[in-house]
């Protein structure tokens, strides 16, 4: 898929961008369920609430987290530039490598980066540019290789690569990461010195999933309700808080996709409601969702009166027209 007979719709990146946002605001409830550790109880109270499509997901009982404001900063940066961040000096915006920076503040807020940088032929800069972006706060590499996955999936996302190809597609691009961080000389002997975790769990995942290889049909335990999930997405962790690290949240994200297909309801199911961080698993999810089936689908409430919706929707245009009516197709 080298070259693309044409640019994907621009409503597309809309979507994308917005959904990600109700993703966000509907797995974090203002604090809510972002801390709630049981995602029978979520659903429970979502019942309560009449079900998803009774929730209007606006100000100021549905705000968004900060998720969606890094997220919405991350995708205004790589539309007008930076200037804070000492571009004068050498490695001016590194930060120290951090045994601890293994959290998932890179992954939920890189989306955008996948956007920007859709094509095949995008991949070394998406590779860099994520890495990069992801160890500003993350140097570690089970905090910033969540970056890269969640750039990564979302321009498979926009280059409609089957969903059961995209954990494979990872892994074959972890070699490409390495290989940047060994010549990019930031303390590269620590980054490699804990890097293997990240591969390793993403290995076992796919291996549980069959689909080690890229090729389905993708296998889910035999009962996989939200209680059976809770138990499930713990095994994926790294400290039994699910989807709180770099590996885990596009982990969840993706195994939701898989698990979804078409159906919106499915996908907050399995992405945002849950007994994990469930608000940083949602905004992945959905953003990559919605640029497969845009609002189809999805109840006019989830979306229509978010906060930030407006800089969603222009931050989108704007990634857009870089990454496709800025360059030849």
């Amino acid at each position: 898929m080298e070259g693309f007979p044409q640019a994907p719709p621009k409503e597309a990146y809309r979507t994308a961008m917005v959904l990600s946002g109700a993703g966000d605001a509907l797995g974090y409830r203002n604090q809510r369920w972002e801390y709630c550790t049981s995602g029978p109880q979520i659903h429970q109270e979502l019942q309560e609430l009449g079900g998803l499509g009774k929730v209007r997901a606006a100000l100021p009982d549905w705000p968004v987290s900060d998720d969606t404001v890094l997220h919405l900063a991350t995708a205004e940066a790589l539309a007008t530039g930076t200037s804070q961040l000492r571009p004068g000096e050498p490695n001016g915006y590194r930060i120290r490598f951090n045994p601890g920076a293994t959290g998932c503040g890179a992954a939920m807020r890189s989306m955008c980066i996948g956007l920007r940088y859709p094509r095949p032929s995008d991949l070394s800069t998406l590779v860099q540019v994520s890495i990069e972006s992801g160890r500003m706060t993350h140097h570690h590499p089970t905090g910033y290789l969540g970056a890269l996955a969640s750039a990564l999936f979302t321009s498979y996302a926009v280059q409609g690569l089957p969903l059961e190809r995209w954990g494979a597609g990872l892994l074959r691009t972890l070699p490409l990461a390495l290989e940047y961080i060994q010549t990019a000389a930031a303390e590269s002997d620590s980054n490699v010195g804990a890097w293997a975790y990240f591969q390793e769990k993403w290995e076992w995942y796919l291996s549980e999933r069959g689909l080690a290889t890229g090729q389905g049909p993708c296998l889910f335990p035999a009962a996989y309700s939200p209680a059976e999930r809770d138990v499930i997405y713990k095994t994926f962790s790294l400290d039994g808080w699910a989807g709180r690290s770099g590996h885990d949240a596009p982990m969840i994200a993706y195994d939701a996709l898989l698990g979804a297909g078409e159906n919106w309801e499915e996908l907050c199911s399995r992405s945002m409601f849950h007994g994990g961080d469930s608000d940083s698993t949602g905004v992945i999810a959905a953003c990559c969702w919605g640029l497969a089936h845009g609002f189809r689908g999805v109840p006019e409430d989830n979306h229509i009166a978010l906060e930030y919706r407006d800089r969603m929707v222009a931050a989108a245009d704007a990634l857009y027209h870089l990454a496709w009516e800025q360059t030849p197709v």
